[in-house]
């Protein structure tokens, strides 16, 4: 099977959950390292096998790469992050978003409340 091939099933959840105990467990962070990442997706009861999509959410483009080039795998950093966000998306687009952005520059953004319980003012 391919790097990260296998999705949580409902994303949202998955995104929301984990990214409310990295702010919880880390505070408030452009990025988060991996470690952070992984131990916040396994204290939700997340399997390892779906983890890679938090990473795409969380960690920076450049340990994103490095996780996956470590592990001889290829995935795709933007790809999955546009794939997460059209999933919070109401309307399911994105256009014209810079996909590099860290999830904390999004305040632009309409995610339709899946991240309400952070409060970015």
């Amino acid at each position: 099977m391919p790097a990260c091939e296998i999705k949580p099933s409902d994303r949202k959840k998955f995104v929301s959950d984990v990214g409310q105990r990295l702010v919880r467990d880390y505070g408030k962070k452009n990025y988060y390292k991996p470690e952070q990442i992984r131990k916040a997706a396994s204290d939700g009861g997340y399997k390892d096998d779906i983890v890679c999509w938090a990473y795409s959410m969380y960690s920076s483009p450049s340990d994103f790469a490095a996780i996956h080039e470590a592990a001889g795998e290829v995935c795709d950093y933007v790809a999955m992050k546009s794939e997460v966000l059209a999933d919070l998306a109401t309307d399911g687009s994105f256009l014209g978003i810079d996909i590099d952005l860290s999830w904390l520059e999004w305040t632009d953004i309409d995610l339709s409340g899946a991240f309400d319980w952070f409060d970015v003012f």
